[in-house]
């Protein structure tokens, strides 16, 4: 059975990263891995373009905003939602994993779930570089394989 071949990224690729604020001690750790993991793979700094929005609810609308400008070859969305007391985080979690679906589809973007969904900050401490790893470095890769993989799907 013939496996169909991830081409690397090209010299023009560009990326988009929209990241959370809010846990930005969480979020700023996967920026930094999804960047990293980005350079890494070749992708110049310049080529690499990074929105800020307050919280993850706000993830979604910029994402979306990039993906349909035709400049960006796939989105990385990275936010921490930490449980609390009340089901706050499961509206958010499950809003924004459907959004983001939506916008890839739409698009035919590749437009990646950084989104952490964790009980409390240790756990979530633990996936932006910590013991469980990096979920941004995660995300970039996924977010390249996706590129490279989509380039050579026939008939697209």
């Amino acid at each position: 059975m013939p496996e169909i071949p991830v081409a690397p990224p090209r010299p023009d690729d560009r990326f988009g990263i929209v990241v959370a604020q809010w846990n930005r001690g969480v979020t700023g750790r996967l920026l930094d891995g999804a960047v990293a993991a980005l350079e890494k793979a070749g992708v110049p700094a310049d080529a690499i373009d990074v929105a800020w929005v307050p919280g993850s609810w706000e993830l979604s609308l910029p994402a979306q905003q990039m993906a349909t400008s035709g400049q960006y070859a796939a989105i990385i969305c990275l936010g921490a939602v930490i449980r609390g007391e009340t089901t706050h985080d499961q509206h958010i979690n499950r809003a924004v994993s459907l959004a983001i679906t939506e916008i890839s589809l739409a698009t035919g973007v590749p437009v990646l779930f950084g989104l952490l969904t964790c009980e409390n900050m240790d756990q979530a401490l633990a996936r932006a570089g910590g013991p469980v790893g990096n979920k941004g470095v995660e995300c970039a890769e996924a977010a390249l394989h996706m590129v490279g993989l989509l380039r050579n799907v026939p008939g697209a």
